[in-house]
């Protein structure tokens, strides 16, 4: 179970005054590129579940790694989501051939694509994989440090997110103690002067949707 805390940045203005206020906290930066699976008839959509290729590098024909997740059975309240997640790394050169070819993905020898076959009944040649489309994630990655006090060693990930229809921005922070770790992100943005709300859907949502959600 991955439980994250999520807030919303209402705009572009909230993302860069945040990235400044962390900028001394900065430790890498991701350009990620997120594909989603599914069959012709939407089958994992309908059970509440995700199948996602993760390409990370700005070289669409040259990712430096990839890695297959699969999300079930979300919530998402009051900022804290919970997710079941299932994640494991994929040679780069397939993850491109799977996302030209997508009933391709099926014939990798994976556990999380045994098991959407077994539980799902998707990836065979009754439902083979399309690809449903997806978007565009830079996420810089901070870690707090000793003058944060109750927030060291948090680590912190500010996602600019460009779907077809729009650019969303959010702050996560994956932790066993949610509602604590709430508590320190709501007090880091009063304290930066960050407007911000609790997320109240994810991004595969928004992406389905077709639309910015709140």
């Amino acid at each position: 179970m991955e439980v994250e805390i999520k807030l919303r940045l209402p705009d572009a203005a909230a993302h860069r005054g945040l990235s400044t206020y962390l900028l001394p906290r900065l430790r890498r930066t991701h350009a990620q590129r997120n594909l989603f699976f599914d069959s012709a008839a939407r089958t994992l959509a309908a059970a509440t579940a995700a199948l996602r290729v993760r390409l990370y590098g700005t070289d669409d024909s040259a990712p430096t790694r990839a890695v297959l997740a699969l999300k079930r059975r979300p919530r998402l309240v009051a900022g804290v989501s919970r997710v079941e997640e299932i994640e494991e790394p994929l040679d780069p050169a397939l993850a491109l051939a799977c996302a030209d070819d997508p009933a391709r993905l099926g014939g990798v020898d994976s556990p999380i694509v045994r098991l959407v076959a077994d539980e799902y009944g998707v990836g065979g040649d009754a439902a083979p994989f399309v690809c449903l489309g997806g978007f565009r994630n830079t996420r810089a990655v901070y870690e707090l440090e000793e003058e944060d006090g109750e927030g060291k060693g948090l680590v912190l990930e500010l996602d600019e997110t460009r779907f077809d229809f729009g650019t969303s921005y959010e702050l996560e922070c994956e932790t066993a103690e949610p509602d604590r770790v709430k508590e320190v992100l709501e007090r880091l943005l009063t304290v930066a002067g960050v407007p911000y709300e609790y997320s109240r859907s994810n991004k595969f949502g928004c992406f389905m949707a077709g639309k910015l959600l709140p």
